[in-house]
């Protein structure tokens, strides 16, 4: 393909790499920043809950709700879409294989832990409930930040080498956009902007001056929910 001058990347606290090139990564990176800011919360905030407290785990498994569901889109996105293309493309078929197999082993993880949230908001949790779902949420973090390294380290180089900047943005119109509904794209805004600076926010896709005055309001819609859902743990 021919050659296209490289943009500034972005990169954030905890991401590992930003692969330099002539695709703006930064809705990737946005993304893998949300992700592992709310596994920290979770895992830090679940041994502290008590058992009974049905009202506080209810607000943590509609939270965890959420994040499943965005998780669940994104990596849904880069298997049907993303990883094919990078191999069409020739990319590293091993890297690729290997993306791949994590996302398949996150999955039993989300399942467990929606699982155990889910019995401790109904009242048919117990200690033991407590006990192994902060295990696996923590697992889920330790696991889930091994993933996102490895993209950030050995995925995102083959998408500068082998996709355009027009690939990157057909991918995110028709795969990655199209798996949202009217619904649910407020609070992913929300969800995604919360705590980002102007310059951080102004990177998403579409940041003209309507954007970002509605993403600041859904991020702060977004944080007072946050407060009472992780309390100091946040």
């Amino acid at each position: 393909m021919p050659a296209t001058a490289p943009v500034p990347q972005l990169l954030l606290p905890g991401q590992v790499a930003a692969a330099p090139g002539p695709i703006d990564l930064a809705p990737m990176f946005l993304m893998h920043r949300a992700f592992r800011r709310d596994l920290d919360a979770f895992a830090g905030v679940v041994p502290t809950v008590a058992v009974d407290d049905r009202e506080r785990w209810g607000r943590l498994a509609r939270r965890f709700r959420l994040f499943a569901t965005v998780l669940h889109k994104h990596h849904s996105g880069e298997d049907r879409a993303m990883w094919p293309l990078l191999a069409d493309r020739g990319a590293d078929a091993a890297v690729l294989e290997s993306l791949e197999a994590q996302h398949a082993g996150i999955d039993p993880l989300l399942t467990a832990v929606r699982e155990d949230l889910g019995a401790l908001a109904a009242g048919t949790g117990d200690a033991a409930t407590r006990e192994r779902l902060t295990a696996g949420t923590a697992r889920l973090r330790d696991d889930l930040a091994a993933h996102l390294a490895n993209e950030e380290s050995t995925g995102m180089p083959l998408v500068q080498e082998y996709l355009s900047p027009e690939d990157w943005d057909r991918l995110d119109r028709e795969v990655f956009a199209k798996d949202y509904t009217a619904r649910e794209v407020p609070a992913v805004l929300g969800w995604v902007a919360a705590g980002l600076t102007d310059d951080q926010l102004r990177r998403l896709p579409g940041a003209n001056r309507i954007f970002l005055a509605f993403a600041r309001f859904m991020a702060r819609r977004f944080e007072r929910g946050e407060a009472r859902t992780f309390g100091g743990a946040r």
